[in-house]
């Protein structure tokens, strides 16, 4: 299995979905190290809603509101939709230590920083009496790192997304992925048949397809972490046959896989750092 999943990667590689074949782990910069960079805030509150990963207001209910936007580098056209960063300010006269967690949901252009978040966000960072001077500051320093994501006792979801055309189009989001992986490929099959229709990114977190099957749909994955690729697929229906636009579905399933870089070991000290929001 494993030559196989890690053969489907290559493939969907090689079609540029995702990281450069030769060198994954410099494509991914090992990310569960410790890098440096700067943070910035959104100038508006309504921003966290219209993130270019399509989440809308979803977003919101990621790890209490902690999201945020990322630089091209990390953004990989979209599919860093959906991963956790931990964060801290560097500033110990400022800032804490434990810094926070957030859901990547937008892509930000600014050449600054590497990310943007929420005011809320960019305050908690700070100590008990620094959040108005870490606001006045603007743009701070940072250390971040990729965790995994952990949603307990939550299933992934899949959103059918509002521009879908029952039954001629489908468009579909997924919610609530667990883990520190990357979704690189997926399929749709008609419950009680074995022929796979493959998905495209459209944008973002978004995934369609034109004349989906009919009846009864569960889906399939190939995740990726950070070396290898796995499948994963629903063991049970996942939307109904008269599926709705809008329309919030259980997978049945959740991925948990965490990153496994066969990179050059981290030259860092991550300072007691946990995976906790």
């Amino acid at each position: 299995m494993a030559t196989e999943t890690s053969a489907v990667f290559l493939y969907y590689c090689i079609l540029g979905v995702n990281l450069l074949i030769m060198f994954p782990c410099i494509a991914l910069g090992c990310t569960s190290c410790v890098h440096q960079s700067k943070l910035a805030y959104y100038a508006y509150s309504g921003a966290v809603d219209v993130g270019a990963c399509g989440y809308g207001s979803f977003a919101e209910t990621f790890y209490g509101g902690n999201v945020g936007a990322v630089s091209p580098d990390l953004y990989r056209n979209g599919v860093a939709c959906g991963a956790c960063y931990q964060m801290r300010c560097t500033d110990p006269k400022l800032c804490t230590k434990s810094g926070t967690t957030i859901v990547v949901t937008d892509f930000t252009e600014n050449s600054q920083t590497a990310f943007v978040v929420s005011r809320r966000t960019f305050s908690s960072l700070a100590l008990a009496d620094q959040g108005p001077q870490l606001i006045k500051a603007g743009i701070i320093d940072i250390e971040y790192k990729r965790v995994p994501c952990e949603y307990k006792d939550q299933n992934m979801l899949v959103k059918v997304d509002k521009l879908s055309q029952y039954p001629h189009y489908l468009a579909v989001q997924f919610l609530y992925q667990g883990g520190q992986t990357d979704i690189v490929s997926v399929d749709v099959e008609q419950v009680g048949s074995s022929e796979k229709h493959y998905l495209k990114r459209n944008y973002g977190a978004v995934w369609d397809i034109d004349n989906p099957p009919g009846g009864a749909l569960k889906f399939g994955f190939v995740i990726f972490s950070g070396y290898n690729g796995k499948r994963v697929r629903s063991k049970k229906s996942v939307l109904p046959s008269d599926w709705k636009s809008e329309g919030v579905y259980d997978s049945g399933l959740q991925i948990s896989d965490i990153s496994s870089e066969k990179c050059s070991p981290c030259n860092e000290t991550d300072g007691g750092w946990g995976h906790s929001p």
